[in-house]
């Protein structure tokens, strides 16, 4: 068990499984000690204990359910106060496969109270915390689905596209004061998710689906790289940078005096 830490500790949400479980492992073996959250006690203890004999690292476990007010509240103190957490993985989240017009909406108020509420609580106070200590890492992860909306679910989709505008808001607020932000996009990857939005994953080409440690792996090595946005699986980076420029080139013409003349017909 270590006694000193210069990494800090890692607070992983969504931490009992998948892509949680396996940012666990990896930050483990880089030396970070953790703090596990998420509503499954057990699986929490179960993987502790693995992490800590196979990595010698503090692990932590904090039970709480991010639809709930209170359990957020509560890990957002943790993070306005522990001065030992230095990075953020807002990793919690659900998805849908139902279209909006037939859903059940207390599961849709679900869906945003933890894609879109809880993470942008934690973000927040993960934010107050580095501001104030001087370091600090956010990671939030978003999806591929944002680039094609029109192929998926309406809320889960547009959930996603939050989370990615969160996290390149929050870069130009705190990227240039000694906070790292990244958001990680990872497109079909093989994670219990998909059995709980009632989808299978098998109907998908394999060619498709990512390994979840591949995934984890390749988005670290993009916060490595100091990238803002991690799309694991594109393999050139400049089609993302022309993506960004494209957008931005809109800019002088998306807040102007007058309308386009395109607008201006004969019976306005």
């Amino acid at each position: 068990m270590s006694t000193f830490n210069t990494h800090g500790t890692a607070l992983i949400t969504g931490a009992s499984s998948g892509i949680g479980a396996t940012y666990a492992d990896r930050l483990a073996k880089r030396g970070f000690d953790l703090l596990l959250v998420a509503r499954d006690q057990a699986r929490l203890e179960t993987l502790a204990t693995e992490l800590r004999a196979n990595h010698g690292v503090k692990v932590e476990v904090l039970k709480a359910d991010l639809t709930n007010a209170q359990d957020v509240s509560a890990v957002e103190q943790r993070l306005r106060d522990d001065a030992s957490i230095t990075l953020l993985l807002n990793n919690a989240g659900v998805a849908s496969n139902t279209a909006l017009a037939e859903a059940d909406l207390g599961e849709v108020d679900r869906l945003i109270q933890l894609n879109i509420v809880a993470l942008t609580h934690l973000a927040s106070a993960g934010a107050a915390g580095f501001l104030a200590r001087g370091r600090g890492a956010i990671v939030n992860i978003a999806s591929v689905v944002p680039m094609i909306p029109e192929r998926f679910n309406a809320v889960y989709a547009a959930s996603k596209a939050y989370v990615l505008s969160l996290t390149q808001s929050l870069n130009a607020e705190i990227g240039e004061k000694g906070v790292q932000v990244q958001a990680v996009m990872p497109g079909a990857t093989r994670t219990e998710i998909w059995d709980r939005a009632g989808m299978d994953l098998n109907a998908l080409p394999p060619e498709m689906v990512m390994d979840v440690n591949e995934m984890v792996d390749a988005a670290l090595a993009g916060f490595d790289q100091k990238e803002l946005v991690t799309i694991p699986s594109l393999s050139n980076a400049a089609d993302w940078d022309a993506f960004i420029n494209a957008r931005l080139a809109l800019g002088p013409n998306l807040s102007l005096q007058h309308a386009a003349a395109r607008y201006k017909t004969s019976g306005a």
